[in-house]
């Protein structure tokens, strides 16, 4: 197991958090105006990516830190989620799956949206969990990079399969078996979050675009192309045009991809590295092809002709938020049963259709045509199995890694 040890940021970690924070994916909510992708945006992946307090290490086994589980006899969860993240009736006071879940099972559901970003919720929970004491919560929702953090740590339980049948057997393939948690014995997807090549047909007059290569090298997108202020994205995308697996590349390969962007840069090619206001420009024209976040996308081609994606040959890169049981949580089964029932189709498909997030659950489709047709056609939230297939996750990395990588893209991007 991972000890958490105070640490500092580096200037340049400082810079890519407040990067984030300024116009990265953490800079809005999840149903602006734009539905901006999730809050993993913050991508100073070593937690390290808060100024530690000096609270040690608990120093136990990973999933060893439990209290006496009272879901039998105290029928309620308390669940905390990222804001905007849940269906919501028209008079925008109830939760109708929550309700459901609670018709079904007499467990009453107390849901807080007081997750706004990664790091900021890890201070809030930090002194607990490092203390060995309960958080207050059942059930959180973070995102990969910090799932993978508290789990190295043991700050969070292992799950009972029993209490899960849904879920093991629903779980989309793409999911199953993240570098950080291997069979998802810790976790469970919330929500995916998908980084595609968006473009404005109009603002491309012709122009073929079918590549990260394409953004790069042809000479016709100069000064007109966007590239993603996050550095898990932009380089994991040029890691697969290059044939590398952002899943297991090397410093060279980072190198590599370093430097075939700073060409790039050094040419004019790329207009800029944005967060989310790329979306202004893709709309406007103003960039005629750009990295994009498969959420933004979906609400974009509602509002816009003009706007489309596509998914390189070469693949794409899927990140996930999840859901996890604190130590110390007073009522893990009952959280567990609330994770499974989200792996139903029914429910999965009445929260995709609002949220309109990739679904981590298999076989929804059918139950969301019948809620939303055209959300249920749309591989952006529903993937077929060749657009899954073309699915990629960025690995885990050390903070020695974190904090070279995120150097040498500040120096590409001028952060």
């Amino acid at each position: 197991m991972e000890q958490y040890e105070p640490e500092r940021l580096s200037p340049v970690q400082l810079a890519a958090l407040r990067r984030s924070f300024r116009n990265g994916r953490a800079s809005l909510t999840r149903r602006s105006l734009l539905r901006a992708s999730a809050g993993g945006a913050l991508a100073v992946g070593g937690l390290g990516t808060l100024s530690a307090c000096g609270i040690p290490a608990a120093g136990k086994p990973q999933g060893s830190v439990s209290s006496e589980d009272h879901s039998a006899k105290e029928k309620t969860i308390n669940f905390s989620n990222w804001t905007e993240y849940m269906d919501v009736d028209e008079s925008e006071k109830h939760h109708p799956t929550l309700d459901t879940f609670t018709e079904r099972t007499g467990i009453k559901v107390k849901y807080t949206e007081d997750i706004n970003d990664n790091v900021e919720f890890f201070g809030k929970i930090k002194p607990q969990l490092a203390a060995g004491q309960d958080t207050g919560r059942d059930m959180i929702v973070v995102t990969d990079w910090l799932a993978a953090r508290l789990i190295r740590f043991g700050w969070v339980q292992k799950l009972d399969p029993a209490n899960l049948p849904h879920a093991y057997t629903n779980l989309s393939a793409q999911f199953r078996n993240p570098d950080w948690d291997p069979g998802r014995a810790y976790s469970y997807p919330w929500q995916g979050i998908s980084t595609v090549i968006a473009y404005n047909k109009k603002a491309l007059d012709g122009v073929e675009v079918r590549s990260v290569s394409d953004l790069l090298d042809n000479p016709k997108l100069k000064g007109r192309v966007g590239f993603l202020s996050e550095m898990r994205d932009s380089i994991g995308m040029t890691l697969l045009d290059m044939g590398k697996d952002p899943a297991k590349f090397t410093d060279d390969d980072f190198d590599g991809a370093i430097a075939r962007l700073q060409k790039a840069v050094d040419k004019g090619q790329i207009r800029r590295f944005t967060g989310n206001d790329y979306t202004s420009d893709l709309t406007k024209g103003d960039l005629a092809a750009c990295l994009a976040w498969a959420g933004d996308v979906v609400q974009l081609k509602a509002d816009s002709p003009d706007v489309d994606f596509l998914i390189p040959d070469s693949g794409y890169l899927t990140s996930t938020d999840n859901m996890l049981v604190p130590n110390k949580a007073r009522h893990k089964t009952n959280a567990e049963r609330l994770m499974d029932y989200y792996y139903e189709p029914e429910p999965a498909a009445e929260l995709a259709a609002y949220i309109n997030y990739v679904c981590p659950v298999d076989g929804v489709k059918p139950y969301l045509a019948k809620i939303d047709n055209d959300a249920a056609t749309n591989p952006l939230i529903i993937p077929d199995k060749a657009m899954a297939a073309k699915s990629h996750a960025f690995r885990s990395l050390s903070q020695k890694e974190e904090t070279a990588y995120e150097e040498k893209f500040a120096k590409l991007t001028g952060a």
